[in-house]
Formats: structure tokens, sequence, C-alpha cells
């Protein structure tokens, strides 16, 4: 590009000498001309303008920019073989999965027993400890739903070992409306943490006074063949 303009400079310079040889041989009069050496100059400054522009319209050389390496990171920990992720340990102390209880029988009050308006009866229920752990003093076997029938939460005052069979009670009154009421209970931890099976206690209000002696199993499906221990039985107070 820039030859060819240059090509085309040399030309007009030479047309232009040219053309002034001619004039001078002429006798007429002569024309005004213009001069040699400001056309020479206006052709360099052109040239010079011509340079200038093809440089800037150039494109210049843009450094590659270095590629930085990526960091590396630590591998991530791999599971040991044979334990599970996420598993909790089975132990006491906050967590429960090692506590069990299981529903033996009704002692007291069988489902669906008849009682009077307002009539006072004491529910006891035979269960299992069927967990690892043994029950810690302190836990608690509170009511969990339905119509506690003035029923207080019942504290344990001793351990009970894993494997016991036990009589919990509890001191009720049955409301003065008629009708079938029920109360459910659960065992808790001292912390509150429920666990085992929840058993409960139905009465029909406003029939005859029913029996409050003993009963079959009739709360839940639990194991019939299920034996009594030599372990203190538990009492609830109001």
């Amino acid at each position: 590009m820039i030859k060819r303009q240059l090509k085309n400079i040399l030309l007009t310079l030479v047309i232009s000498t040219f053309a002034l040889t001619a004039c001078g041989g002429n006798n007429a009069e002569p024309t005004p001309t213009m001069n040699p050496i400001l056309i020479q100059t206006q052709a360099v400054e052109t040239f010079s303008a011509v340079l200038t522009q093809t440089a800037l319209a150039a494109p210049s050389d843009t450094p590659v920019p270095t590629l930085t390496p990526a960091p590396t990171f630590p591998p991530l920990a791999t599971n040991t073989i044979g334990v599970p992720l996420g598993t909790l340990p089975t132990t006491a102390g906050g967590n429960t999965s090692c506590y069990g209880l299981t529903f033996v029988s009704d002692v007291t009050v069988p489902d669906n027993t008849q009682m009077a308006p307002g009539q006072a009866f004491t529910k006891t229920w035979k269960v299992k400890n069927s967990g690892t752990c043994a029950w810690d003093a302190g836990f608690k076997f509170a009511s969990t739903g339905g119509n506690a029938m003035n029923g207080v939460t019942y504290t344990l005052p001793t351990a009970v070992a894993a494997g016991a069979v036990v009589d919990i009670s509890v001191a009720m009154t049955a409301p003065t409306t008629a009708g079938k009421v029920q109360s459910n209970w659960r065992m808790s931890t001292a912390g509150g943490q429920f666990f085992g099976n929840e058993v409960y206690v139905i009465i029909i209000v406003g029939g005859t006074t029913g029996t409050v002696t003993s009963g079959g199993a009739t709360n839940t499906s639990a194991p019939a063949t299920a034996t009594s221990t030599s372990t203190p039985t538990p009492t609830a107070t109001k």
C-alpha cells in the first residue's frame, strides 16, 4: 500500500516538472505557474501524512497474557470401610438410640373400662426396658396426648437395667363429661427426648363404675411372653 502511494506521488512530480518545461518553450505570453519547490514540499508533506496514517492504522502487537497455574486443592477425605457416614454412636448421654421401651400388658384399667364422672383411679402399665442402656434415675414418664385426666409426670427414682420389666403407675381422675376418653403416655430422658412405645389408657365415662384391677395386653402389639423380674416397681404420686 505504501509503495503504491509513493509511486503515485513520484509520478505526480514527474508530470508537474514536464508541464513546467513545456510551458517554458512557448513564445506566447507566459501564464502563472506554481513554484516547483512548493509542489515538492507539498508532495513530501502528503507522503509524510500518509506514512503517519498508515502507522496509526496498523495493529500493534499485543503481548499474550501469561497463564497463571490453577491452585491445587487437597484431596477429599475418604470414608473408612465399615463405618457408614452419619452413623451416631449407640451410647448414652444425649443420644436415645440405645434406649427402648416395649409395652407388655395393662395391669389395671383395661381398655374401655366404665367410669363414673369424677371417679379416681390408678392406671398401671407393665413395660420392659427393651434397649441396650439402662434408664437412668431422673427419666420421665409423661403425658403426650389426649386427656391427661389430672395425671402428673412420673420421674424414675432409681435406674432400670436393660432387659428389666417394671410396673409404672399414674393416679388419674375421670372427667365429669360423659364419653370415651383416652390418655397417652411415653418415657423420655431427663432432657426430654422421648423413646420407645407410647402407651395409653381408654375409659368410658358415664356408665356404671368399672373394675379397675388387672387387665390383658390391650395397649399395643407387645410380646405376650415377656416375664416380670424382681426389679422394684416405681409408683407415681400426685
